[in-house]
């Protein structure tokens, strides 16, 4: 292999389009995408869209759109796996005349027949054809496969930056079947001729394509092409340590925007899932693409978990800035057809936002924060609330408006003007405080009860107290 390290790195994320993109999908587009970015590199989009029956054009632009959000970009055209079998043919027609490759005219029946007698005299089921070695004027007139020539002694060595070193005898390898007996290519040569073409410098995939990479080294080899560096990362887990399945949150990725979980804190969680960086919990983008590599990720599948996703989402929330974090809302709401903010909303969510994102963890429970100000009147009194509206407290309420008429608008001359409003009549401020909630929002839990009245304007404000009194 030549050294790479001084090569631009190119990575690759390579989905198929059979469905959406699932969380494993896109932590792998995730790491290649760090790794590259990260060091100035080019990261590709490949669709291994081979499968014509199960690949469709709406799963392709569920991963694009998927990929988008988490805002992976990525650079030049998606490539086509399909659209370029005829390369892929090519490759294996290059072998065939180099000798390093062979037709093989064994039928179905044969090769089972061939198992099943090495499975009965103990043998290894691995198939070695009779056709390896036989000259070209002993070929019949009938279909046939082009099989690599595997080594057959000796050992192949898959130098790997997460797993090490992972040996595999040759004698473990069989002839791989590189075209079918109709002249289409295998995956395994796409995948290594597509790599080498797009000029992949770094394989970081699912360790589930740890075997692959021996059979795909065969491939390099005969071809003399550099071998990738290989980094094959464990499996993501549910909580119980099991697979990971759909009851543990295997949904698509947009799953995720949709109950409201801003993409930062996405594209932080799911680093975390198998990389780390000393202790470090909560980072921005900018920290995770300096210190992202490949030393980071652990050899053990990594294990899904909501209460550090909703954590960290809090965290992120928090730290978005206010504009970014109201543009991610709207988009949010899109996402989860529900109707978008009108302008009116949009400046009152404006001067909400500061006070409203520092305790919501996601989305909704950042609009469900907001709904003193997205209410109309009249307000929807919730029940624990309208135990707060009792013929007292409506009185309370009536002698409050006029004073409020009159004051000046801003957050000390309202504190100064309530809690000297509740110390005349003898009361604590709290018994004042639920009363207002209930009038301002409709709710016994909003946030504090001055942001409301500045948010909401004096207008507003002494309509809602006058409503809430009669």
């Amino acid at each position: 292999m030549s050294d790479q390290n001084t090569a631009q790195v190119v990575t690759r994320f390579a989905p198929s389009p059979t469905g959406y993109l699932h969380i494993g999908g896109a932590r792998t587009a995730l790491f290649n995408w760090l790794y590259a970015r990260g060091r100035g590199g080019k990261f590709l989009l490949r669709i291994e869209d081979t499968d014509r029956e199960r690949s469709t054009p709406e799963a392709t632009a569920a991963i694009l759109k998927g990929m988008d959000w988490l805002g992976l970009d990525h650079d030049g055209e998606v490539i086509s796996q399909f659209e370029r079998a005829p390369r892929h043919a090519e490759v294996a027609q290059q072998l065939l005349a180099e000798g390093k490759a062979y037709k093989c005219f064994a039928t179905q029946d044969e090769i089972a027949a061939f198992r099943e007698s090495a499975k009965a005299e103990g043998r290894s089921t691995l198939y070695r054809s009779p056709w390896r070695d036989a000259a070209a004027d002993t070929h019949p007139d009938a279909p046939y496969v082009v099989r690599i020539k595997a080594p057959q002694d000796g050992a192949t060595v898959i130098e790997d930056k997460v797993q090490g070193d992972v040996t595999i005898r040759n004698d473990q390898l069989d002839d791989m079947v590189l075209l079918r007996s109709d002249g289409t290519p295998v995956y395994m040569l796409a995948v290594v001729v597509d790599d080498h073409d797009m000029g992949v410098t770094h394989v970081i995939r699912g360790d589930d394509h740890l075997n692959n990479a021996a059979r795909q080294m065969m491939i390099y080899n005969a071809m003399g092409w550099d071998v990738p560096v290989w980094a094959h990362i464990p499996l993501i887990h549910g909580p119980d340590g099991k697979k990971l399945s759909k009851r543990h949150g295997a949904l698509g990725v947009e799953e995720y925007q949709t109950m409201g979980y801003p993409a930062a804190a996405m594209r932080n969680y799911l680093a975390r899932l198998g990389w780390s960086h000393g202790d470090d919990e909560f980072f921005t983008d900018a920290q995770a693409l300096e210190w992202f590599d490949l030393g980071g990720i652990g050899k053990s599948p990594a294990r899904f978990d909501f209460k550090k996703l909703e954590n960290l989402s809090g965290q992120h929330m928090s730290a978005l800035d206010d504009a970014a974090l109201l543009h991610e809302l709207q988009a949010y709401l899109v996402a989860a057809e529900q109707p978008v903010l009108p302008d009116a909303k949009i400046s009152m969510m404006e001067q909400a936002i500061p006070f409203l994102k520092i305790s919501a963890k996601t989305f909704p429970q950042l609009i469900e924060k907001a709904h003193f100000l997205l209410a109309d009147r009249p307000l929807d009194i919730e029940e624990k609330a309208a135990k707060n509206l009792d013929n007292v407290s409506r009185g309370i309420l009536t002698e409050l408006t006029p004073h409020l008429q009159n004051a000046s608008w801003s957050r000390n001359d309202l504190e100064h003007l309530l809690n000297r409003f509740a110390e005349d009549r003898d009361m604590k401020f709290g018994k004042l405080a639920g009363p207002l909630r209930a009038a301002l929002a409709g709710r016994a839990a909003t946030p504090s009860v001055f942001d409301m009245m500045l948010v909401l304007g004096r207008e507003e404000t002494t309509a809602r107290l006058t409503e809430a009194g009669t």
